[in-house]
């Protein structure tokens, strides 16, 4: 029971960084293209990045597909792992904050995911609390 809470609790967390993420990036675009030039990156991306933000926790959420929700979990492991590391390379180690916290996030709800949702995960082979 303790393992479902951590599921829900991590996975809603998880979700609610990231759909402000992406409200942030259509809602203070400017603000945003900033930061990725000073970050390195074109600004083109945006779009892009919204998207597959959205896309990512409507998979994990949705749980339509297993082997998709566990490529979702990669992706974001992947997109965390790069923010934290874009902002650091750059000198701003405050910024990379919110990606240490989703990745705290995602392995929590990553390893009880099985726990939790009745399809299991072949990838997640954690034992339950």
């Amino acid at each position: 029971m303790t393992t479902t809470f951590i599921y829900w609790i991590s996975t809603a967390l998880l979700s609610w960084l990231y759909l402000a993420s992406a409200f942030a990036y259509v809602t203070k675009g400017d603000w945003v293209r900033q930061a990725l030039r000073d970050l390195g990156y074109p600004t083109y991306l945006v779009p892009f990045i919204v998207v597959i933000k959205l896309a990512g926790i409507a998979a994990i959420l949705s749980r339509i597909n297993v082997a998709v929700s566990d490529l979702a979990y990669a992706g974001i492991l992947f997109h965390l792992i790069l923010s934290a590391m874009a902002h650091l390379g750059v000198q701003k180690p405050k910024g990379a904050v919110p990606a240490a916290v989703g990745l705290l996030l995602l392995a929590a709800s990553f390893a009880t995911q099985n726990a939790a949702r009745n399809t299991r995960s072949p990838h997640a082979h954690f034992a339950t609390i």
